[in-house]
């Protein structure tokens, strides 16, 4: 089944799985299972974070897994806490430890801190270090907005592998999945389905419930959330669905078998409100979000 999931190409040539098993917010028990249902249905791709607190179990189902660690492309983020290049550094050897790994596929910047963007720096050329060592496949960003993206590389030597950005029909962010276009730059879509938060403003319905998406599904005799899935691997980004649910895990795999028509891909990108539902990227700072990241 492994075979069945495309892979993206990153802009150094490391092949990354197009879906990846997300683990946000979920607790370090269910972490464990929900890994282990995912690599079961055929996933080779989870991302983690140090901020999330469950990269030991994601680290114990993987080796535990039938493929091993060999099978599996492995993310996770620094968080900001640790940003500075001696304290990025030193970030890695905490997530390896934790995932019981040499070697990270995948090391990205959980948030840009424009509060305090030169240490954003410091760590980015921390992950250039990393990179450089062999300590890690590729590397990237998350939530970096346009001008943070600028403002980064006119000093990186490395252009970021990937943009993991909030992306969904109601939240589409298309000027920065365009500057990420421009310059090679893979978007990786978290919370690709929107989840049960975000609304269209004056309506309860989520995008499930979405008129337009429940239409385009029943036509695929998919589910809403397999439609959204689609409608992203077809505009050439990464998904990381969440769910802790196997028969749900299971469902959000089985998207590689239908097409979106023309139309409906548009009728989809007609669904954007421009309202974000995670936190505003230049609202983040260390005195609101920093929270210190245990050691391995």
């Amino acid at each position: 089944m492994a075979d069945e999931v495309p892979n993206i190409a990153l802009n150094n040539g490391v092949e990354m799985p197009s879906i990846g098993l997300g683990v946000f917010q979920t607790p370090p028990d269910e972490t464990r299972s929900a890994v282990a249902a995912a690599l079961d249905t055929g996933y080779r791709h989870i991302d983690t974070a140090a901020a999330y607190g469950n990269e030991g179990e994601v680290g114990e189902a993987v080796h535990a897994s039938k493929g091993g660690r060999a099978a599996v492309f492995l993310e996770t983020k620094i968080w900001i806490s640790d940003y500075g290049y001696d304290e990025t550094l030193h970030a890695f050897d905490k997530s390896a430890g934790k995932l019981g790994v040499d070697q990270i596929d995948l090391l990205i910047l959980h948030q840009a801190l424009p509060s305090d963007f030169g240490k954003t720096l410091e760590a980015y050329q921390a992950l250039e270090t990393l990179l450089r060592d062999g300590k890690v496949r590729a590397i990237g960003v998350s939530n970096f907005m346009v001008e943070h993206l600028t403002n980064l590389l006119d000093v990186a030597e490395v252009v970021p592998a990937v943009n993991q950005i909030e992306v969904h029909p109601y939240f589409q962010q298309p000027e920065v999945q365009a500057f990420n276009a421009e310059h090679g730059i893979v978007t990786q879509a978290w919370s690709p389905i929107g989840g049960i938060t975000f609304y269209r403003e004056g309506a309860h319905t989520s995008t499930l419930e979405d008129p337009t998406i429940v239409k385009i599904a029943k036509s695929h005799a998919k589910s809403p959330a397999q439609v959204m899935l689609g409608w992203h691997l077809q505009e050439g980004r990464s998904v990381i669905p969440k769910s802790t649910k196997p028969r749900r895990i299971a469902e959000n795999f089985d998207v590689f078998d239908f097409e979106l028509t023309t139309d409906e891909v548009a009728a989809i990108d007609g669904l954007d409100t421009g309202q974000r539902g995670g936190p505003e990227p230049d609202a983040i700072t260390l005195e609101s979000f920093g929270r210190e990241i245990p050691e391995a």
